[in-house]
């Protein structure tokens, strides 16, 4: 099996618990962390932004990619969403097994 971790920014923490929830609830992550408040400074449609976003910290199989994405831009508010993953190469046995039991 191979685990991943996916990020996702929110503008607001009610959006933020509303993916979080669907992606557990449908079990397509095993866990979902809301982290508050982080300042994001970007370039969109040729003007520089700076916003107070929330982070979304996903652990899952990285098979659920694919879903996950659709899902977060499903419910997303952005026109387009940051959804990258990384593959997690090393992590404690049982805390790996319960993400794959769980998502």
């Amino acid at each position: 099996m191979s685990r991943a971790v996916i990020l996702t920014m929110v503008p607001d923490k009610g959006q933020g618990l509303k993916i979080a929830r669907c992606l557990v609830e449908e079990r397509l992550a095993a866990c979902v962390n809301v982290i508050d408040k982080a300042t994001s400074v970007y370039r969109w449609q040729n003007k520089v932004c700076e916003e107070e976003e929330y982070l979304l910290v996903i652990k899952t199989e990285a098979a659920n990619f694919d879903e996950i994405r659709d899902r977060i831009f499903k419910l997303h508010d952005y026109e387009l969403p940051e959804v990258i993953m990384f593959h997690i190469d090393k992590g404690d046995d049982e805390y790996l097994a319960w993400i794959t039991a769980n998502s």
